[in-house]
């Protein structure tokens, strides 16, 4: 039904936590906003809110975000 959609079983934690950066970066990939922070419906305020992820996330250059290395 789409042509770029497949199929992913997420297999650990480290695979989850990916696919979430993925996610929270998408806004970020296709030009909505310049930080992930920025965009008003991400779960990114969630997460930090939690404590599960740093604020200074959407800052954090080091981070690979997609399993291909892709920012």
């Amino acid at each position: 039904w789409q042509r770029r959609y497949w199929e992913h079983q997420i297999k650990d934690e480290i695979d989850f936590e990916k696919h979430v950066d993925y996610i929270h970066y998408n806004p970020v990939k296709h030009g909505y906003v310049r930080k992930a922070n920025e965009w008003p419906y991400s779960t990114l305020h969630r997460f930090i809110k939690k404590g599960i992820l740093p604020e200074n996330w959407a800052d954090d250059t080091s981070v690979t975000y997609f399993s291909n290395g892709e920012r």
